[in-house]
């Protein structure tokens, strides 16, 4: 099996956050981020890594930032390991193809989500205010023939608010405007509803669904940008067109695998999570790379 970067350890610098899967650096005037090959279930980091994850997510964002620099910036400075601090290229087994040199960046405390197709939590709210006779959730009001997977009549943006511990909560755009300004919330909305709407037009050429997705944006000496990863299996619902059916849950290019055996265990979805059996490890890494090659052709 392929070896898998689970930490990194660079002492030069402090580390000033380990999430679920990056690590982020402070190098002073910018952020290295470290996209690791941790996997995380129902909230919690699973002991075994999956192999080259951390390279398919930054890979594709990299494509991504590419892709629709015409509608945005990114946060990127580089992601070439030859162009970091002389200090840090004593760790290029840790770095190269899953890192990148940031800059650091006022962000935006709302993650911007879009949704092309009715799932996940929108839907399980749509059926709670079905029960109630209603098909309004968050000031949308959906068909009431609209059935799971379906894709919507219009692309909406549906804010969330950020946490860093815990849950996000799902917001209406009007409150996401009371959070964060009615300026700010317009760019949030009008970027993301054109990002998403160019890379799933995009995706669809290439046999892939993006159901939905999220972004976060920032600000960098006044200038409004994207940052964090973007439009990878983590950050997004990506289907198969070639199996898409309406009114089921999809198969998807990320971590099903993972969540299907999981279902299968006697596990009450608290830390610490199960091993997982190398099979469920290479089905996922599989997955992850089948929509890197679909996506970018590498």
């Amino acid at each position: 099996m392929d070896s898998v970067v689970l930490q990194t350890d660079i002492k030069e610098y402090p580390l000033t956050w380990r999430g679920k899967v990056r690590d982020i650096y402070d190098l002073g005037d910018s952020l290295l981020f470290i996209a690791s090959d941790r996997i995380s279930a129902f909230d919690v980091v699973l002991p075994n890594g999956i192999p080259n994850k951390g390279k398919v997510l930054t890979a594709m964002s990299l494509f991504w930032f590419d892709f629709f620099k015409d509608i945005v910036d990114s946060h990127l400075i580089t992601a070439n390991v030859d162009e970091y601090p002389e200090d840090l290229h004593k760790y290029r087994d840790q770095l190269e193809g899953r890192s990148m040199i940031v800059v650091k960046a006022d962000r935006i405390d709302a993650e911007c989500i879009v949704r092309g197709y009715i799932s996940g939590s929108m839907w399980k709210e749509l059926l709670a205010a079905r029960k109630n006779g209603s098909n309004v959730v968050h000031g949308f009001e959906f068909p009431s023939d609209l059935q799971e997977s379906q894709k919507l009549p219009e692309t909406l943006f549906t804010p969330s608010s950020k946490s860093d511990e815990g849950h996000d909560e799902n917001i209406s755009y009007q409150q996401l405007v009371d959070l964060i300004g009615k300026e700010t919330a317009e760019l949030c909305r009008d970027k993301s509803l054109e990002v998403y709407t160019k890379a799933a037009d995009y995706a669809l050429t290439k046999g892939i669904i993006i159901a939905d997705t999220k972004f976060e944006f920032g600000f960098k000496d006044g200038k409004f940008i994207i940052i964090d990863e973007v439009l990878s299996p983590d950050s997004s619902r990506f289907w198969p067109v070639d199996k898409y059916k309406i009114g089921v849950g999809q198969p998807s290019f990320d971590k099903q695998p993972i969540r299907d055996y999981l279902q299968t265990l006697n596990w009450d979805k608290k830390a610490p999570g199960p091993s997982l059996p190398d099979n469920v490890i290479q089905e996922s890494a599989a997955k992850y790379l089948e929509a890197q090659k679909l996506l970018t052709g590498k």
